[in-house]
């Protein structure tokens, strides 16, 4: 896709300050010096049976990467891919009650939608946010000296697929889906008080994938410390049982070219920086002064487990490291 792209990409002009050109989050564009447009579209496949729950964290995914911009949602729109029959109106009701639900707790207003017959039920959100200009959050300004700040777990995508197939108890996704319906909100608005120099969410592409991408638009090395990163316990195990998702191979042959991997990691570790996350947490890009006072805003605002993962290296190619230090 990316190949496709770089041949239909037009020039964007002075206003757009966020194009395709970065594999950004969200693109920006200007519309007077002090106010510029941040818009994204997402849409997921159902990761719960309750469609309530689907909703909240398809709308949840959608938002997040308006946050991962520094930047605050403002309106919405729903996009249903939702079977012609077969399927209750008061399940299609339910996803949509959730996503609004998620929409109103981030303040936006939701302005209407599309909908299309597909086989296969997917939602979603086309979202648009607000930011000034000046004071946006992309995933190029990753420096050599800042530290990595990884908000939520990661393994959720293995940890769906095991729940899928009878591996785990429901309970254990109930406890990974409180933290999908957790908007990024108050980790976008702490970040903002440290100076953050760059930032991403981390999705389908994994932590591996999302970082690469940081690196590759910052011509930055990054090094991310497994051992730092929080994951979901259960993870690992289901890892080692040989579960893994469509897209882990995927997310591993993206970030091959240029990745690394230290002595002592793992090979489940590794595979974990390649599990896609569903609303995962933002990684954050900031001055290592600023570290422990962003953890304590973190952790007294709902993420309990954001950690230190590692550090921003001058290379002189983009490159990711993932290493282990104990």
């Amino acid at each position: 896709m990316a190949d496709i792209l770089k041949k239909v990409t037009p020039e964007g002009g002075a206003n757009v300050l966020v194009g395709l050109s970065t594999s950004d989050d969200a693109g920006v564009f200007k519309l007077t010096d002090d106010l510029a447009l941040v818009q994204s579209v997402d849409f997921i496949t159902p990761i719960s049976d309750d469609p309530y729950v689907f909703g909240q964290v398809a709308a949840a995914n959608s938002l997040s990467d308006i946050y991962a911009m520094g930047a605050r949602p403002i309106t919405a729109l729903n996009l249903c891919c939702f079977p012609g029959s077969g399927i209750p109106n008061d399940v299609l009701e339910a996803i949509l009650q959730g996503g609004l639900e998620k929409i109103q707790e981030a303040g936006a207003v939701l302005l209407g939608g599309h909908t299309v017959n597909d086989d296969e039920l997917k939602y979603g959100l086309s979202v648009t946010g607000i930011v000034h200009p000046r004071k946006f959050v992309p995933n190029s300004g990753a420096r050599a000296g800042d530290c990595l700040i990884l908000t939520k777990p990661i393994g959720s995508g293995v940890i769906i697929g095991g729940v899928r197939s009878g591996k785990l108890p429901q309970a254990v996704l109930d406890r990974v889906i409180g933290d999908m319906v957790r908007l990024n909100k108050v980790a976008c608005e702490a970040m903002l008080e440290f100076e953050p120099h760059a930032c991403t969410d981390i999705t389908g592409f994994g932590l591996a994938g999302h970082a690469m991408e940081v690196a590759r638009a910052s011509r930055a090395g990054l090094r991310i410390d497994i051992s730092q990163v929080p994951r979901y316990p259960e993870a690992l195990q289901m890892i080692q049982s040989g579960a893994k998702t469509r897209m882990t191979p995927l997310n591993r042959q993206m970030a091959a070219a240029q990745l690394s991997v230290g002595a002592g990691v793992s090979r489940e570790e590794e595979e974990l920086c390649y599990d896609p996350q569903t609303s995962g947490g933002l990684l954050i890009s900031l001055p290592l002064r600023y570290a422990d006072n962003l953890l304590e805003r973190l952790q007294a605002g709902g993420n309990p487990l954001s950690a230190v993962v590692g550090e921003v290296y001058d290379s002189p190619q983009p490159h990711l490291a993932i290493v282990k230090s104990s």
